[in-house]
């Protein structure tokens, strides 16, 4: 991955999205299949539908033809982050505190660098995580990737509590 590349494009479309209160939650650019593809993962509040994912596309495109940061020809796809979405940035550590959570590190921390956990929050600028084995705290800059770990039925009851599922009584 070309991180400069990345950065610039987080520069260019991060605030553009905001605008229209679209969260970007991660951005891949890579060679699939001998094709380049670039691939914007985005969030709001109330969800992403398909009809969020052809606005970005449209609007991102059109940004991208004017900046023009990006060398080679390219696709771009645009969806939403999944139900295991990646953990980038602080508010995502804070907004998802009480969820499970899958960390990988980029050098040993108590001798290792994979972590399967509840995710508690921020302590000391450490995100913490508690394990079967107790509390480690990890510097956000060890950390290679971070993902919530939901199993569907996390999902749905989240779901209903979101009060976006009709239960019908």
């Amino acid at each position: 991955m070309d991180r400069p590349l990345i950065e610039k494009l987080w520069t260019i479309l991060e605030p553009a999205l905001e605008a229209d209160g679209i969260e970007l939650v991660e951005i891949e650019f890579k060679l699939e299949l001998g094709k380049w593809v670039l691939r914007l993962f985005v969030d709001s509040p109330s969800g992403v539908t398909l009809d969020d994912c052809v606005m970005v596309s449209r609007q991102i495109s059109a940004l991208l033809d004017v900046e023009d940061p990006i060398g080679q020809s390219y696709t771009l796809e645009v969806s939403s982050p999944g139900i295991n979405r990646v953990l980038r940035k602080p508010a995502d550590f804070e907004r998802y505190a009480g969820s499970p959570v899958r960390i990988k590190t980029i050098a040993k921390i108590d001798g290792r660098r994979n972590f399967i956990g509840l995710l508690k929050g921020f302590r000391n600028s450490n995100i913490v995580v508690e394990l079967d084995s107790g509390e480690v705290e990890i510097s956000p800059q060890m950390i290679e990737k971070a993902r919530l770990d939901l199993n569907p039925e996390m999902l749905f009851r989240n779901d209903l509590k979101r009060g976006t599922v009709q239960t019908g009584e």
